[in-house]
């Protein structure tokens, strides 16, 4: 089952993006969920992850710009990204967190202009 990230663009620097990501509620309901990133040349990493009772956590690049939320009603995580940055350029995947290697899917290309 892979996990399929939706929501990318271009964007011009300071812009905002929203990102989704559904999963089937056998894998949402009871994991934490990930957002990763990985640009150009660069190791994937984990950017937002929250917890199945809502707690979360960022990276420091992304502190005070972007919200990871969830709707567990909906088996959805979102990542809000807002005051948009060039190096935020990257190809955006979801996934439990610690990832599960047969979820990642395609992911969804960001692209910050300035």
């Amino acid at each position: 089952v892979q996990l399929q990230a939706f929501g990318g663009g271009l964007v011009q620097t300071g812009g905002s993006l929203r990102l989704s990501c559904a999963a089937s509620g056998r894998i949402f309901s009871r994991n934490a969920m990930g957002w990763y990133r990985q640009a150009p040349g660069n190791q994937r990493e984990l950017v937002a992850t929250i917890t199945a009772g809502g707690s979360t956590g960022y990276a420091d690049s992304v502190k005070g710009r972007f919200t990871i939320s969830r709707d567990n009603a909906k088996n959805t995580v979102y990542l809000q990204m807002n005051s948009l940055k060039a190096e935020d350029t990257a190809v955006y995947y979801c996934n439990v967190n610690p990832p599960v290697l047969a979820y990642w899917g395609k992911g969804t290309l960001v692209t910050v202009s300035s």
